[in-house]
């Protein structure tokens, strides 16, 4: 499966969401999320990240850009690198800090707004578009590379509609 498409009718459906994508990652992958401001970015990679062992607080890299978190997945310790790319002016920016590097086999890289970095950034294993729609969202998700697809495989979601 290389496309699922679905409707989260409230913010618990998102982080539902959230969790069965935790359970579905692997190392080395990369998940672009777009949408608008308050389309749910943001929840729902906390709560992946929550749901991948992470106890602390998940704070948003509005103005850090990119935050760190070590999990564990499957038994391996894993980094799960948060990036929001929100503010940043020009896509040299992103490529000036270094962050280029975190895109690797060992690491999963979470992007907000990653068409702020358009040409710099490696392509993602997984898209992840989110609208709002009602008290609602839409979701679509899009498996670009074999994990991806794998990820896709894995996922197993049902909303509460």
């Amino acid at each position: 499966m290389s496309h699922y498409k679905t409707t989260l009718a409230d913010e618990a459906a998102t982080q539902a969401l959230g969790k069965c994508l935790a359970h579905a990652l692997t190392p080395g992958m990369s998940i672009f999320l777009h949408g608008d401001l308050g389309a749910g970015k943001t929840a729902l990679t906390r709560a992946m990240i929550h749901a991948a062992g992470h106890h602390g607080n998940v704070k948003s890299p509005t103005y850090t850009l990119a935050e760190p978190y070590q999990v564990t997945l499957k038994g391996q310790t894993v980094t799960i690198m948060h990036f929001d790319l929100y503010r940043m002016i020009s896509a040299d920016e992103f490529a000036e800090a270094g962050f280029r590097e975190e895109f690797n086999d060992s690491n999963i890289c979470v992007v907000e707004w990653p068409e702020k970095a358009d040409g710099v950034l490696p392509e993602p294993d997984l898209n992840v578009f989110l609208r709002v729609a009602g008290d609602g969202r839409e979701v679509e998700l899009h498996a670009l590379s074999a994990k991806g697809i794998a990820c896709l495989a894995l996922l197993k979601f049902a909303p509460n509609l």
